[in-house]
């Protein structure tokens, strides 16, 4: 097996993983530490190093609030260790590989995790990378920087570096699929067939980096986990990337609230004070999440999707069922009246027509999914564009056990589709491990071939999984008896929403 190889900085070390016919290198830097003068700055790079890196363990994750301290549904499932290492030296990656030479020329994964820009780590256990290397995979997970430290920006980072003024976090992650490029050859992976995937803010980082012009090239294929989100009735500040400006007049309130008057200054500040201080902060200012800047990110990654922007590449993207439902909140008929007029304007009386906007739910009216549109939205304007490869839409709509019946609440799908469901706490039973090695088999199916479709473990094809068109909108459901593949034809009210979003995203 290959346990030892090279990389641009020095030779490296892993170990064999759970199943000994794989290898995970862990902790490879691919960066410099961005401390001191490299704080609110774009990745630099790695320095060389002497003899054999033993990259035996996860590199300390990001600064943000210490995980595992809470008790709520993400902290019970994920992050369950508050004594996970902390450290703004913070860009590494890992690596796992079943080659057992460096000429094999495997696909590459390469895995960017979520947690809204504040929170998230490559060490969650849900996201280890080993079962999709027993399919045939190289796969990669990149660390980034998050919240105050990743997202920050301000007039004097403007002024200083003009075409990296902001959006450190997604820089890191452009750092490390530049070091997958370059590097991944000697792991056994082929760097001209590279596969991006991530999940809620994971997936929106996927979005940003397939909107971003200077990837173009790199990225073969996209697989985009509950990272399209937007609703059809409201503008969500935090979702929508905002204007330079505008997030610089919000790092001017931090520096503020810091209590220093310059970026050099706040570089001198210990980076755990720094993070106590954006905990306060951001309980009255929005959060730092990717902005415009007009280089890596030159408009709405969304917008740029719709109209035919992004990477030609082929798309995976879906949701679970219960998650970030979409409601028009009234009280009453009179209510929703008047929410109608304020969100469609001269449409609201269409709108009121529908059956499905009368019909009451919890909170208001007209409840939607509208991660699922988003999706079905944006690959129908690039079927309709003619541009991209072949794009695929999932549901992940399975029984998900437990006393607190949670339903299909946002992550739970990372267990099936990393299929590591031995290692939660929930009692998952057989038909639970099915699905999830159904999953894991079509993402790896679609990294090697821009198609999910293929053969299961025992050699018989899998459920046939049809591609999105405005012709044929195929579809497919992650259900408690396994993926069940549908082609469903948006109704009348859907398609009212579909027209009306586009619009608004477009305008």
């Amino acid at each position: 097996m290959l346990r030892v190889t090279k990389t641009e900085n020095g030779m490296v070390k892993g170990l064999p993983a759970a199943d000994p016919r794989i290898t995970s290198f862990k902790g490879i830097p691919f960066a410099a530490p961005p401390v001191g003068a490299n704080r609110w700055r774009a990745p630099q790079p790695a320095s060389d190093w002497e003899g054999v890196r033993e990259c035996y363990g996860f590199a300390p994750i990001s600064v943000q609030d210490t995980p595992g301290l809470g008790d709520d549904i993400y902290c019970r499932e994920f992050h369950v260790d508050p004594g996970t290492p902390i450290d703004e030296d913070c860009l590494y990656l890992n690596v796992w590989t079943p080659a057992k030479a460096a000429d094999e020329k495997l696909p590459v994964l390469v895995w960017y995790f979520g947690g809204a820009f504040q929170w998230g780590y490559t060490s969650e256990m849900e996201m280890d990378g080993e079962r999709l290397a027993r399919r045939g995979l190289v796969v990669v997970s990149v660390n980034y920087r998050l919240g105050a430290l990743g997202f920050m920006a301000h007039p004097e980072l403007t002024a200083e570096s003009p075409k990296e003024p902001c959006n450190f976090g997604s820089l890191d992650q452009k750092a490390g699929l530049n070091w997958v490029i370059r590097n991944i050859a000697n792991f056994g992976g082929d760097p001209e067939q590279i596969t991006i995937m991530g999940q809620s803010a994971g997936g929106a980082s996927v979005l940003s980096q397939i909107s971003c012009p200077e990837n173009k090239g790199k990225i073969k294929g996209a697989i985009i986990l509950s990272g399209m989100i937007r609703s059809p009735y409201t503008v969500d500040r935090f979702i929508t990337p905002q204007p330079l400006n505008k997030m610089e007049e919000n790092g001017a309130a931090f520096l503020e609230f810091l209590g220093v008057s310059s970026i050099e200054e706040a570089r001198g500040i210990d980076a755990f004070v720094i993070r106590e201080k954006y905990a306060k902060f951001r309980e009255t200012h929005p959060f730092f999440s990717i902005c415009i800047d007009g280089n890596f990110c030159p408009d709405e990654p969304m917008k740029r999707m719709l109209s035919g922007e992004c990477l030609d590449i082929p798309i995976m993207a879906g949701n679970t069922e219960d998650e970030f439902p979409s409601i028009v909140f009234a009280k009453d008929e009179a209510e929703l009246e008047e929410q109608a007029k304020e969100i469609f304007g001269e449409k609201a009386e269409t709108f009121l027509r529908f059956e499905e906007a009368h019909k009451p739910c919890e909170g208001g009216f007209g409840r939607v999914p509208g991660i699922e549109l988003t999706i079905k939205n944006a690959f129908g304007e690039l079927d309709r564009l003619g541009k991209g490869g072949k794009q695929y839409y999932y549901r992940f709509a399975p029984f998900i056990p437990g006393e607190d019946n949670p339903g299909t609440f946002h992550s739970c799908d990372l267990w099936f589709f990393f299929e590591t469901l031995a290692k939660c706490t929930r009692p998952y039973v057989g038909k639970h491990y099915d699905l999830a090695r159904q999953m894991c088999n079509y993402v790896a199916n679609f990294v090697k071939n821009g198609d999910p479709n293929g053969k299961d473990i025992d050699g018989s094809d899998m459920p046939k999984w049809e591609a999105y068109t405005n012709a044929n909108p195929g579809e497919i459901t992650f259900a408690t008896e396994g993926a069940v593949p549908a082609v469903a034809k948006p109704s009348d009210f859907e398609q009212f929403l579909l027209d009306d979003m586009r619009k608004k995203i477009l305008m």
